[in-house]
């Protein structure tokens, strides 16, 4: 029998992360692999008189086509895929990868090519005009990845997105409200002291709506804003199957002018070399769930992570405000939990990763 905790999991992602309506054709992305979740989701779907239109391959983002078509192919989605992008009513990815290094041994025009390709969903769904999630089903790659059993990667999973989302929504507003109300955000901790305008600016709280697990209050900062320094030593960056290990960015007038790293520099600066706005920061995400407390090199569950902020080099969501545009939006996780402080117009809010509201 199906794990019950499966179907309150596709309730979730189908009621209130993307809240689908009758008559609705609701993308769901995913990979065999994850079987129970997308039967379960595809039930829920059809129970509410909508449509599922599944799409599965063995590793949704690279495989054969993405090594093998000319490039000129793979930067332009096939006319089938761009209907479904600009006409989809909702939109559910379901994370369960074979390997969590596919794609990592892509050239760098081939990468490239992808981002290009993906570019017009991206800005609906950064603009937020499609309801959609992303989410994770639990796999023995990303379980390896996480340093855990699978059973213990499952227990993980649930316990950070079968949660009382209306309670979460309701303590994270107050968190909101502090960073809405504020003009200069100052981030101090390891090897760390940042400060970033949110003026005029209002956050979003994600309580379930957006990704699963929710748990985070995001901003888009002034673009020109963002000045000093951040080292991202407790955790290693992960983007596109590579780690990048204590990235360190110097800020100037809102642009990265400096950026090095213990391990992984090369890709790293390849990644920030993307285009233009690939040197600013599209987001600055603070953690708010309170079931994920340790890192698992997925970023969906680390930028989640209580007692912690995230920055997204790249692109920014325009439903808060963001102009920054760029083909990347690469989300890397700071720890606050261990003598990291977080001001608001100057009034400790944060210590430790302890709020003081």
């Amino acid at each position: 029998m199906r794990d019950p905790r499966i179907d309150e999991y596709a309730r979730l992602l189908v009621e209130r992360s993307v809240g689908v309506q009758p008559g609705w054709e609701v993308q769901i992305r995913s990979t065999p692999l994850a079987r129970p979740l997308v039967e379960a989701v595809c039930e829920q779907i059809a129970r509410i008189g909508a449509y599922p239109l599944l799409q599965l391959a063995w590793e949704p983002t690279s495989g054969p086509f993405a090594r093998e078509a000319p490039l000129e192919v793979l930067r332009v989605p096939s006319p089938a895929t761009s209907f479904i992008w600009q006409n989809c009513d909702a939109s559910i990815m379901i994370s369960a990868p074979e390997n969590t290094r596919e794609g990592s041994d892509l050239p760098e025009e081939r990468r490239q090519a992808l981002l290009d390709r993906n570019k017009p969903f991206r800005e609906r769904q950064m603009s937020m005009r499609v309801p959609w999630v992303v989410c994770e089903y639990p796999v023995q790659a990303t379980a390896q990845e996480a340093g855990m059993t699978l059973d213990e990667y499952t227990e993980f999973i649930f316990g950070a997105v079968l949660l009382d989302w209306d309670a979460e929504g309701t303590k994270m507003k107050r968190i909101a409200s502090l960073f809405d109300a504020a003009e200069e955000i100052h981030i101090v901790g390891e090897e760390t002291d940042l400060t970033l305008s949110l003026a005029g600016r209002s956050g979003a709280i994600d309580d379930g709506h957006i990704n699963m697990p929710g748990g985070e209050v995001f901003y888009s900062p002034i673009e020109d804003s963002v000045e000093g320094t951040v080292t991202f030593s407790e955790f290693p960056a992960v983007y596109y199957g590579h780690e990048v290990e204590g990235a360190r960015f110097v800020f100037e007038q809102g642009r990265i002018v400096d950026a090095t790293a213990r391990n992984g520099e090369a890709f790293l600066l390849r990644t920030l070399d993307t285009d233009e706005g690939a040197r600013r920061i599209g987001e600055l995400g603070i953690g708010c769930n309170p079931g994920i407390q340790r890192f698992t090199k997925n970023v969906g569950f680390d930028e989640k992570m209580d007692g912690t902020i995230h920055l997204a080099v790249g692109n920014s969501y325009t439903s808060t405000g963001g102009t920054n545009v760029s083909r990347i939006h690469w989300d890397i996780v700071k720890d606050l939990r261990r003598g990291g402080r977080l001001y608001a117009d100057g009034v400790l809010v944060q210590a430790d990763g302890a709020w003081r509201l």
